[in-house]
């Protein structure tokens, strides 16, 4: 299985966050209920390595159509802001 892309992020203060388009190495999703982006972090450094595009590592949401086993088997995820929450976008209940 391949990692998923971070194809878009709108969430533009995410110290990974560079041109709408995350730039961490891996990101990890949610709890086992909430798909909410768990390495979403605010810095005043915001130096990301732009050549690097982000992938989905693990995803704790088990009430998603895309877990399988922790984790995502979506070819891409968007990112972005959901009821104040920032979310997996592409969150499928089961």
């Amino acid at each position: 299985m391949e990692m998923p892309i971070v194809s878009e992020c709108d969430v533009t203060d995410c110290a990974y966050n560079s041109d709408d388009m995350c730039h961490a190495m891996a990101i990890t999703i949610g709890d086992s209920v909430h798909p909410k982006c768990d390495t979403y972090c605010t810095s005043v450094s915001m130096g990301v390595d732009t050549s690097c595009m982000a992938c989905v590592g693990a995803c704790k949401t088990t009430a998603c159509s895309h877990n399988t086993g922790l984790e995502c088997s979506a070819s891409e995820i968007s990112v972005g802001l959901k009821n104040d929450e920032i979310d997996c976008l592409t969150f499928e209940g089961r």
